[in-house]
């Protein structure tokens, strides 16, 4: 019984006391277990504490101007952890990257981390080849140029971002999987670091290392195993090379050809981060005045680079090195399935020495000249026979659904809203207030659809291609003129059945009067726009060119016109980067030429600067830069104008929406403090005219105000008469000499609408679409 209470006595105890004890315990296992855990985290942590090797971090076997060069005998790769690699196994290998996206031309080959890592510091590289030691001579004067502005661009105060002092490589003794089949990782201590690839390319006819050295990148763009991309992780790249125009004049003949081709193959190994130009020099002649240009060229990109972070996409770098309408061919897409279409080399041809089709095309294209930099000016290109907008691609068939239609292969016309509402008695564009121009007798075309810069405001839905070089299939100007002609007549037959149209000014628009070369792109990259121009001043068509003032050589060229415009969409460097997004790097600098190509012809031509004003990029605090931009080029007309809100995606990507447009009092509010500080400088201008419905004003110089009164309007029968008697007998004139007082309605006050004509008000408009409907 004693044992019974006992046990009793123990249950009991048990039972009143398990459920802390249950707990203790697993306490005490739990610790336990967190301390093992955390040991072992320690250790972890301990271990790879070791420093890597910076042989994996680094680029290899770096020969420096002053160092031997290293023999041929490859080193074993040393991993992280100081262990020497073992051979590689059988099987395929596949080099880590991403394949480039084709978004915005821009390849996304970057690991997520380097990608959020801004561009800090820029590492050149140079590569070069040489048999005769020449190039590598070469190789030595820019090694010293970029070094010397390596030290120049030092910044004591900013030890986070630079140019760093060059690297230089002879292409014969480098291993190409070091560089050329994935890009050098930027070291541990600065991961912002990118390399600039810096290439000087002989051009020989026997086979030497460049053959190797091209079928290397060749191999690597084809290998299934690496990505298209695997080089897109660079700051850039750039080539410069060197030929004999003795052995072979002209590049379709071998000039500078396999120079060409390591430009073509690194712009599909880096997603087309093609930094700067090709350059190009004659070893007999110019090779080292061509190279020193070139380099200087290099130097200020290598700047922006730093300065901005990268290369850019319009906004932030403007000058995106993807071209709208650039295409890969069918052997890059096609899983290599398709053999390659290799086109003959085409006979080269004197300029003079070209012949007409019988179809309209010139028989040979004209030598397209590259007008990106100073380098290239008046240098041939390979003629090409691709087209701007070929039928089968989606440009033109956005651009057709649009009501453009297209002439040849890279011109265009449209019938704009103006003249519809012309032809109904609704009134004419802020041209016939101005000018005199009559809208329903007015054609809007363009001999080039491309133009250089993608505009934020551009109405055009961003459709139309764009690009620094003519590289296109050239049409006749005998062509395009039938045929925007053509086109127009069709568009404005197709307007009789619409209600409203009035009998006598359909009939009147049967007539072509005038040519609005603004309806899309940069007529004046059109290279024959000349001979375009004196086609249609063989009708008494008068001509009103609008151009972007980004060609400075074809603007010193350009024959006489009716009315020449220049658009000036801001007063300042960063303004006009923001709102044009130019593709030309030099884009402020072209600017500035084109101004004082303005100044020497405002005797010659009627010289118009254009001012779209949009709210919030380019208006405020800018009078004084109009200012300043108007004494330099003195022109003719000041037309300020309010930006035109499409409504595209485009803009909206751009930051451009409703509340940038701005009303009619604020453009006139804007015109009267312009027009103050152009009398504060005693600079003769006045307010001329207005045209309230299309929210625009017109500055002009008292040159053209006669006897009290304002005579911007153009005689028209006068210019052709004096333009006839030019070229009879050389007889030279003025823009004075052809002008038409501006009518009363027109004048600065009176709101500028026809009073012949209806004006119709859209029911349920808000009030700043009214203010902004042209």
């Amino acid at each position: 019984m004693a044992e019974t209470a006992e046990a009793q006595g123990l249950l009991t105890l048990w039972h009143s006391f398990r459920l802390p004890l249950l707990i203790a315990l697993g306490t005490v296992v739990i610790i336990l277990r967190l301390r093992r855990v955390l040991q072992s985290r320690s250790k972890a942590a301990t271990a790879s504490s070791v420093p890597p090797s910076p042989r994996s971090s680094s680029p290899e076997k770096i020969v420096r101007s002053d160092e031997v060069r290293p023999t041929l005998e490859k080193e074993p790769k040393v991993l992280d952890s100081g262990r020497v690699s073992p051979k590689p196994t059988a099987g395929p290998k596949r080099v880590a990257g991403k394949k480039p996206s084709k978004v915005a031309g821009r390849s996304s080959s970057s690991t997520a981390d380097e990608e959020q890592q801004p561009v800090t510091f820029i590492q050149p590289i140079i590569f070069w080849a040489s048999l005769t030691g020449n190039t590598e001579r070469y190789a030595q004067l820019l090694l010293e140029d970029l070094r010397a502005a390596a030290q120049d661009q030092a910044d004591p105060e900013d030890r986070e971002r630079g140019l760093l002092p060059p690297q230089i490589h002879d292409i014969s003794y480098v291993d190409y999987d070091d560089y050329f089949t994935t890009a050098p990782k930027p070291p541990p201590t600065s991961p912002g670091t990118r390399y600039m690839y810096c290439f000087l390319i002989p051009s020989y006819n026997i086979d030497t290392i460049l053959n190797t050295f091209l079928g290397h990148l060749d191999e690597t763009h084809h290998d299934f195993r690496i990505d298209t991309g695997s080089l897109s992780t660079l700051a850039g790249y750039t080539v410069f090379g060197f030929g004999d125009r003795e052995g072979w004049p002209t590049e379709e003949e071998g000039f500078c050809s396999q120079a060409k081709e390591l430009d073509r193959w690194m712009a599909k190994l880096t997603g087309k981060r093609r930094a700067y130009p090709l350059g190009f020099g004659d070893v007999k002649s110019d090779a080292e005045a061509s190279l020193k240009e070139w380099s200087r060229g290099l130097q200020d990109i290598l700047g922006d680079i730093v300065k901005n972070g990268g290369l850019g996409e319009g906004v932030a770098g403007s000058g995106d090195p993807l071209e709208s309408d650039e295409e890969q061919s069918d052997d890059e897409d096609s899983n290599k399935t398709k053999p390659r279409n290799r086109r003959k080399p085409q006979a080269v041809m004197d300029l003079e020495d070209i012949k007409m089709g019988s179809n309209g095309q010139v028989g040979a294209s004209p030598i397209p000249v590259d007008f990106t930099t100073e380098v290239n000016a008046a240098r041939a290109i390979q003629p090409t026979e691709k087209e701007m907008v070929p039928k089968t691609s989606p440009t033109y068939t956005s651009l057709t659904k649009q009501g453009y239609t297209i002439v040849g292969s890279h011109s265009g016309v449209k019938i704009c809203r103006w003249t519809k509402s012309a032809l109904r008695g609704r009134g004419s564009c802020y041209k016939f207030s101005f000018y005199g121009i009559r809208s329903h007798l007015c054609m809007e075309a363009t001999p080039s659809l491309s133009c250089s810069n993608k505009c934020i405001f551009c109405w055009r839905h961003g459709t139309n291609p764009v690009g620094t070089t003519w590289r296109w299939k050239v049409d006749s100007p005998e062509l395009i003129f039938e045929g925007v002609k053509e086109g127009h007549y069709k568009k404005i037959k197709m307007m009789r059945g619409v209600p409203g149209v009035r009998a006598e000014r359909f009939a009147e628009a049967m007539r072509i009067r005038h040519c609005a070369l603004s309806l899309v792109g940069e007529p004046i990259f059109y290279p024959h726009i000349n001979g375009f121009l004196d086609l249609l001043h063989a009708e008494h068509i008068s001509s009103f060119l609008v151009c972007n003032a980004q060609h400075p050589d074809q603007l010193e060229t350009l024959h006489r016109v009716t009315q020449l415009y220049v658009s000036i969409d801001a007063s300042n460097r960063e303004s006009l980067r923001k709102i044009d997004r130019p593709l030309h790097r030099d884009f402020w600098e072209r600017f500035q030429r084109c101004l004082d190509i303005l100044r020497e012809k405002r005797h010659i031509q009627r010289t118009v600067f254009r001012l779209t004003l949009v709210k919030g990029f380019n208006i405020d605090d800018e009078v004084i830069g109009y200012a300043n931009l108007v004494e330099k080029a003195l022109p003719c007309f000041i037309e300020i104008k309010g930006v035109t809100y499409c409504g595209t995606s485009t803009s909206a990507g751009a930051g451009l929406t409703m509340q940038n447009v701005p009303f009619y009092e604020e453009i006139a509010a804007f015109v009267v403090l312009l027009n103050e500080e152009l009398e504060r400088r005693g600079l003769d201008y006045g307010i001329a005219a207005e045209h309230a419905h299309s929210c625009c004003v017109l500055i002009a110089s008292r040159r053209f105000h006669v006897n009290g009164k304002w005579h911007s309007r153009i005689d028209y029968p006068r210019f052709f008469e004096l333009l006839e008697k030019e070229k009879a007998d050389g007889t030279s004139f003025r823009p004075e000499d052809y002008t038409v007082e501006t009518e009363e309605w027109a004048l600065w006050g009176n709101g500028g609408f026809d009073p012949n004509d209806e004006r119709v008000y859209n029911k349920g408009s808000k009030k700043g679409m009214k203010a902004s409907d042209a």
